[in-house]
């Protein structure tokens, strides 16, 4: 059991850019690069283990090979991988959508449902996103709106910055604005309802699908709530802010200046994906170099690891 550096797998949407290519140094053949999936088990795709004995596998067949202790104890009360964690570049407006709860996305769909939460790693000046309404609406007015394509009127446009958060629960309307580039730390779903597209065609020549029934079931019709900000801290040898904290994922942000101690105990496995800068991952006789972009996951029992470099990291848990 060691540090795994992971290899994302890649999506070409109609509305990504090429930023993770040729700033983030993505190897991908794409035109494209709207997203890389950085820590992924979900079936529509996979990450892969860079490093060691485990190189070449998925992470998805790591896991079943090693057993579910890889994931720590906190893990348990998941059936599945409970995570997926993605860098997002939005060339263009992406679709106005919702994602549905557990109960309904297990009942309709088949798989978890969709919280998740946005970190602005970079954004070009202007950059707006969408989140939530800004009154309450009814379900009528809802899907009249959507029909007479006059739902931008009564959403939420929220100017952004580097380094905003965004807490998006299950049944929240929202949409990342172009311009923007997002970590994106969420529930290993791939459920989306999307409800206004800007009446874009696909590759296929033909108005992408929307899913108006099944949204007008799962939004919550309301203005969302902003999550609160919590002061960074300092120990170990970095700065450590909290992010977001829920029963799926703990996500914080890390600065380290020189030398940064951390551990993945029993109770969790940890991922870090860099964002900026370099840093040099130790645990035991393993060595990593983790460069801007890059990501590993560190077993739950690996213990002590230290990260040394000048850099920016997301550091993802399970509390």
């Amino acid at each position: 059991m060691y540090p795994l550096k992971l290899d994302p797998a890649f999506k070409d949407y109609l509305w990504g850019g090429t930023r993770l290519r040729d700033d983030y140094g993505k190897k991908c053949d794409y035109d494209k690069v709207a997203e890389s999936w950085e820590l992924s088990c979900h079936k529509d795709g996979n990450s892969v283990i860079a490093n060691g004995e485990a190189a070449g596998m998925t992470l998805a067949d790591y896991i079943e090979k090693e057993g579910k202790a890889v994931l720590g104890t906190n893990c348990a009360r998941f059936e599945n991988f409970p995570v997926l964690i993605k860098l997002i570049d939005a060339k263009d407006n992406l679709s106005v959508q919702v994602h549905p709860d557990n109960d309904y996305a297990m009942r309709v769909e088949g798989e978890y449902g969709k919280t998740e939460m946005w970190y602005i790693v970079d954004c070009d000046e202007g950059a707006t996103l969408l989140y939530g309404f800004k009154k309450n609406i009814t379900k009528e007015e809802f899907a009249e709106r959507i029909k007479n394509n006059t739902l931008l009127e009564v959403t939420n446009a929220v100017p952004v910055k580097k380094g905003d958060v965004f807490f998006i629960k299950s049944g929240t309307l929202h949409a990342i604005g172009k311009g923007i580039l997002i970590a994106e730390i969420q529930q290993n779903s791939n459920t989306t309802y999307r409800v206004y597209d800007y009446g874009r065609v696909g590759a296929d020549g033909k108005t992408r699908p929307l899913h108006i029934e099944k949204a007008l079931d799962v939004t919550n019709l309301c203005p969302a709530q902003p999550y609160p900000v919590t002061a960074p801290v300092t120990e170990n040898g970095c700065t450590k802010q909290l992010l977001s904290k829920c029963e799926y994922f703990t996500v914080y942000k890390v600065d380290i200046e020189e030398k940064a101690e951390f551990c993945a105990d029993e109770t969790s496995f940890e991922c870090i994906l860099n964002l900026e800068g370099t840093a040099v991952l130790n645990c035991g006789d393993t060595e990593i170099t983790l460069n801007k972009g890059e990501t590993a996951f560190i077993p739950a029992g690996c213990g002590k690891y230290t990260l040394t470099g000048k850099c920016e990291a997301i550091l993802t848990r399970i509390d």
